[in-house]
């Protein structure tokens, strides 16, 4: 028997949604499925709605009558102030807002390990450590992270905010021996979220089983997610392929790699 009545996924056209749109069907009767770009047609026991979840009326509306929310809408780039102002905070306070709204006791969110990409990877940060974002990208991380921290603490909403790391086919280089999150693992991860009997306000980083660590999840064991994906299979090749690189240099030096190496947004 499924888990939940309706899931509302937003997102649902990016690589990652289209993922979860599949592989988390079989915990719902209904899968509720938002982008503002045109998505694939529904099938059997889905619902697609096309909109701008920075209007808070359709946000509302399209998240009615749901048991859950997986907020993944939001593009994987640096960003400018105005796209922030514009788009991606509203969006996520409306979703926030309409899930208090609407009776909704728990949301799984999107963020980020740009969120605190200044921790040098020899600290391994942990879970509860102070946001560090490495751009305003990641800045926009630590405030919807911060934002699912308010809705806990006043309103009781549960949050799951997934660090995600480097979510791909294969691991492209050296870094992603660490950071690496397969697939597969990202929709356990998700699903793990969803179905963990209590998570409160927690953080965990998505990352596959690589013998490599950059980040711990030692504190997010709670969560139950078991990855089952490593990046070790591809080290040999990665490492043939891939010149060492500076030890000295920011893509080394932090885990948020290459974002922090970044000019401001503004810069030409």
């Amino acid at each position: 028997m499924p888990e939940f009545n309706r899931i509302l996924l937003t997102g649902a056209a990016g690589s990652l949604g289209s993922r979860l749109r599949s592989g988390l069907a079989h915990l719902t009767t209904h899968m509720r499925l938002v982008d503002r770009v045109p998505m694939a047609p529904a099938g059997p026991g889905e619902e697609v709605l096309q909109g701008d979840l920075s209007d808070m009326d359709f946000t509302r509306q399209a998240s009615r009558d749901c048991d859950v929310i997986l907020h993944f809408a939001g593009t994987p780039r640096e960003l400018s102030f105005p796209e922030i102002i514009s788009d991606t905070l509203p969006a996520a306070y409306n979703i926030y807002e309409s899930a208090r709204l609407n009776g909704i006791r728990r949301v799984v969110y999107a963020s980020s390990i740009h969120a605190v990409g200044y921790y040098p990877v020899e600290e391994v940060p942990d879970t509860e450590v102070m946001h560090r974002p490495d751009s305003i990208y990641g800045l926009t991380k630590c405030f919807v992270e911060d934002l699912g921290r308010l809705y806990w603490d006043k309103f009781a909403i549960e949050s799951v905010c997934l660090r995600i790391c480097s979510c791909f086919p294969q691991p492209a280089d050296r870094r992603m021996l660490w950071s690496w999150l397969s697939f597969d693992d990202c929709v356990r991860l998700t699903e793990a979220s969803l179905t963990a009997p209590r998570v409160g306000h927690s953080i965990i980083y998505g990352t596959s089983k690589n013998a490599e660590r950059g980040v711990s999840n030692a504190r997010a064991s709670h969560i139950g997610f078991v990855p089952r994906d490593s990046a070790d299979p591809f080290r040999a090749a990665v490492m043939a392929e891939k010149p060492r690189p500076d030890p000295q240099a920011n893509m080394t030096r932090f885990v948020g790699g290459w974002f922090t190496g970044l000019g401001h947004p503004d810069d030409k």
